[in-house]
């Protein structure tokens, strides 16, 4: 799916498609999604969660077939529909859907992030609301609900454990954005974990800007701040337009930042690039962001 948003740089905006299940709205990000298909046949897999119809192959390619009804715990879908194929964290995944509604542009800005109670009622699968005329729509966190199929596909911590102690990790001090609660804390603990333990955590792209910010007035940007890693999505601000102010500011410039995203493929990674980010990864790689912010900042 072809979208003139892809193309602009740090406009702290997104597309959401609006899609039906079970006659409730839902949205997902457009630069996740990377075509809409009719819905197909698919091949059951013996012994599968619940939530997974089966695998099929358009243009020779092995997709799992995820039934969105399912997850939400609003039935089992029959057959027809629509097939939302996605692409995020370098994995091909389709949601089975009963309808599209259509793509709104909003600012993350005017994204309304759950309350605790609203989180635990649906087990944390949305990562945002947005109201389109008087209607309220949710939009869900698909990285956590593949992850609660299959945990495989979630962050490896494992990954710290092969990697080699460095010196000079303990005494640069890095912050981090990063809107899920549980993907903070586990990067937190992977990068305490492997010696990096000045550690700032904050919940989106506006409280890390607004951190460093403070630092910069204060004057002691120098001895608070070496890294920034932050992801893409996240209420408020987004990783794009916080890397932008950091990189066209002549302050904050010389500042590393890593993006660490699902949403990094080829197509993003381009983006990041213009916007002067200093490295990009995909989320499962943990090991990896570790190895990165050693080439960074333990030259």
């Amino acid at each position: 799916m072809d979208t003139n948003i892809l193309l602009e740089n740090g406009t702290n905006e997104l597309e959401v498609l609006e899609f039906q299940v079970a006659g409730n709205s839902y949205g997902i990000n457009v630069a996740k999604i990377k075509e809409i298909i009719p819905f197909q046949t698919v091949t059951p897999v013996p012994n599968a969660h619940p939530s997974i119809e089966g695998l099929f192959m358009p243009r020779d390619i092995m997709i799992t077939a995820i039934d969105l009804r399912n997850c939400l715990q609003r039935g089992v879908s029959e057959p027809g529909g629509l097939f939302i194929i996605t692409n995020f964290n370098n994995l091909d995944i389709a949601f089975h859907v009963d309808a599209v509604l259509g793509i709104h542009r909003v600012s993350w800005s005017d994204i309304i992030k759950p309350n605790a109670t609203f989180a635990n009622t649906n087990e944390g699968i949305s990562t945002g609301i947005i109201k389109i005329d008087e209607k309220l729509i949710i939009i869900l966190d698909f990285e956590k609900i593949v992850t609660d199929i299959n945990p495989d596909t979630g962050l490896k911590i494992e990954e710290i454990d092969a990697l080699d102690k460095k010196a000079g990790r303990s005494e640069k001090h890095i912050i981090i954005a990063e809107d899920s609660l549980l993907l903070n804390k586990l990067i937190v603990d992977s990068l305490s974990k492997a010696g990096y333990t000045k550690l700032i955590h904050t919940a989106n792209g506006k409280e890390c800007y607004d951190t460093i910010m403070q630092f910069k007035k204060e004057g002691t940007l120098a001895e608070n701040i070496d890294c920034v890693i932050t992801d893409i999505e996240m209420p408020e601000m987004d990783g794009h337009h916080l890397t932008k102010l950091l990189k066209t500011d002549d302050v904050t410039r010389h500042i590393p930042v890593v993006i660490f995203s699902s949403l990094v493929n080829e197509e993003m990674k381009r983006k990041g690039e213009a916007l002067g980010a200093d490295g990009q990864l995909s989320k499962p790689e943990i090991g990896n962001l570790v190895c990165m912010i050693d080439e960074l900042l333990l030259k």
